[in-house]
């Protein structure tokens, strides 16, 4: 479950008897400081006083979706069911499970049956409707606004029958808005304001508006609004935790393994004690980012015989990316194809792809049948971690076209690329010439890589190559590359296709012959080839002495001056046939 999902710790705002009402509300405590097992133990014993308490069963689900439980959250929303069969809560709840499940007809039925039950203007109800449809895969983003815009608009209604807010509606609506994106971004940091003008100290809401400030790429008012957040409350766990995320993320402006240990102690300060095995992942973790691995890997093997599933896959993850990094790519292996063994394939995710992908790209065998395994393994992992993310995020996709070009998959490191620029120019923001290069070079070599030439790749080079000119016209490169993609579709220079990006790459490149001589020499090669072809002595002259001055042994250059001499030798008279009379 998504750990960045909305608490929705409003009050209740009809309070019930003393004991009861404090026992609801510490649980809601718990779940707002991401508690959730302490969440879960203290609902229960609410559930064990009163049986009817259709609150506690549902937010007892949203604590069991927090510890990655799907299963027993289901079965919770409907145990409450059969003790409160027309709770619209726990239908909405159910509505939410229908969601996971990939069942989203299912959900929209509940969730509409939910919202009539209480014409709309019950928050709970509507804080959970919307949650569900902002924070679940598949969810009606657009409908959560909807749902959340009702309950607050008492336009129209008598006093009596107005809704008054609380800090969480705020919150939940920010979160439709912020889940929304793109424009919604800015009504999203005001909607999070409103929740904090009825709440001035919720941390929450401080978080999240560092959350939209991170997709608007916004990093460093990203980092104060979290540690914002953590200054208002230091026990606030959530925000510690996306600090500690923050510095975790393979991007060059974050990426601090010194940083990410640093707030995942802070954060494990004030965790949940009630959950033993979460604090051990924790303090594991801690020793991997100070990179003491054979702590990490001695903590997690502690920890892994009483771990649930969703820990169980958090602790091998951790065993063997520390036995990689330390070096030992062969117990990385065994960790992780163990694993796999025991779930099975289907219940990998991109976290295992990725992983396993990293490991059997660092394995090395002096066997060339098992050498190409690892090579095949690695490159079908990554395909498949490619394949199952989520994140529409241009640095992500540039990684995985690194590690494609790494595994010399250059086609398909070109699509990622490609897909990498694409997503950039629809985020509005500006291409460089260097974006445009990765994907026509990586064209390029998947294109003259294979026999014969494969002429659709060499034209999606040529056209990635002209993007680079208009990007950085006063550039060679571009020329060059564009020369080059033409020269492999006409290697004898006869059609001339390659000559005049050629003729501009020289153009700019003569200027420093000693830096450019190996791509010049190439540039000469062809445009020799072109007027040898042209019989055009001349300018084979000009083309032969520039190649000569950078390669004196240039051996297109000798081959060409020997056919030359051949073709103009003058044919030899033919022989007296015998007994020919002389004259």
């Amino acid at each position: 479950m998504n750990k960045r999902k909305s608490l929705i710790v409003a009050l209740l705002c009809a309070a019930s008897s003393g004991v009861m009402a404090q026992s609801v509300e510490d649980g809601l405590k718990d779940l707002y400081y991401g508690k959730y097992l302490s969440a879960k133990q203290n609902l229960e014993k609410v559930i064990a006083a009163k049986p009817t308490e259709d609150k506690a069963y549902y937010y007892l689900g949203i604590a069991q979706l927090g510890m990655e439980d799907a299963a027993g959250a289901a079965a919770t929303f409907q145990k409450g069911l059969q003790a409160v069969p027309t709770s619209a809560l726990l239908q909405a709840g159910m509505g939410r499970i229908d969601l996971i499940n990939g069942n989203a007809a299912a959900a929209k039925q509940k969730f509409e049956a939910a919202s009539a039950a209480t014409q709309g203007r019950d928050g709970d109800v509507a804080r959970a409707i919307a949650d569900a449809n902002t924070e679940v895969k598949g969810g009606d983003r657009p409908y959560a606004l909807t749902v959340m815009e009702k309950l607050l608009n008492n336009e129209g209604r008598k006093k009596k029958e107005q809704y008054t807010p609380v800090a969480a509606d705020y919150i939940e609506l920010g979160d439709a808005y912020r889940f929304l994106g793109g424009e919604n971004g800015g009504k999203a940091i005001t909607t999070y304001e409103k929740a904090l003008e009825l709440d001035p100290n919720n941390a929450e809401a401080v978080m999240k508006q560092g959350l939209v400030n991170y997709n608007a790429r916004l990093k460093a008012e990203a980092v104060a609004d979290y540690t914002k957040a953590t200054n208002m409350d230091p026990k606030y766990g959530p925000a510690l935790y996306e600090l500690f995320l923050f510095y975790t993320t393979p991007k060059k402006d974050q990426l601090s393994w010194e940083n990410a240990a640093q707030y995942l102690e802070k954060y494990m300060a004030v965790a949940d004690p009630a959950d033993k095995t979460k604090n051990e992942l924790l303090s594991a973790s801690i020793s991997f980012f100070k990179k003491d691995y054979d702590a990490a890997i001695s903590k997690g093997q502690a920890a892994l015989p009483n771990a649930t599933d969703a820990y169980k896959n958090q602790l091998v993850l951790l065993i063997g990316d520390s036995y990689l990094q330390k070096g030992d790519s062969l117990n990385a292996q065994k960790t992780m194809d163990t694993y796999v063994q025991q779930v099975g394939e289907s219940k990998l995710d991109s976290a295992d792809y990725k992983l396993l992908s990293a490991i059997y790209m660092k394995l090395k065998s002096s066997d060339s049948a098992t050498q190409n395994q690892y090579n095949t393994k690695a490159l079908a992992y990554l395909e498949k971690y490619a394949g199952s993310i989520t994140t529409k995020d241009p640095e992500t996709f540039i990684q995985i076209a690194e590690q494609l070009k790494g595994a010399r998959n250059y086609t398909a490191a070109a699509e990622w690329y490609a897909k990498a620029n694409e997503l950039s120019l629809a985020n509005k923001e500006q291409l460089q010439a260097i974006d445009y290069f990765n994907v026509g070079i990586n064209y390029y070599y998947g294109a003259v890589n294979v026999k014969p030439f494969d002429t659709t790749l060499l034209a999606k080079a040529d056209s990635a190559f002209q993007k680079v000119i208009e990007a950085k016209p006063e550039l060679g490169t571009g020329y060059y590359w564009r020369g080059q993609s033409n020269f492999a579709k006409d290697p004898q220079a006869q059609a001339g296709v390659a000559k005049p990006f050629y003729d501009k790459y020289i153009e700019i490149s003569e200027v420093d012959p000693a830096k450019n001589r190996g791509t010049l020499i190439n540039a000469y090669t062809y445009e020799l080839l072109y007027y040898y072809f042209k019989e055009d002595k001349a300018n084979v002259k000009v083309y032969a002495d520039k190649l000569t001055a950078l390669d004196p042994n240039n051996t297109a250059v000798k081959q060409i001056n020997e056919n030359m001499a051949a073709r103009e030798k003058p044919a030899a008279k033919p022989a007296a046939k015998q007994g020919q009379n002389k004259k």
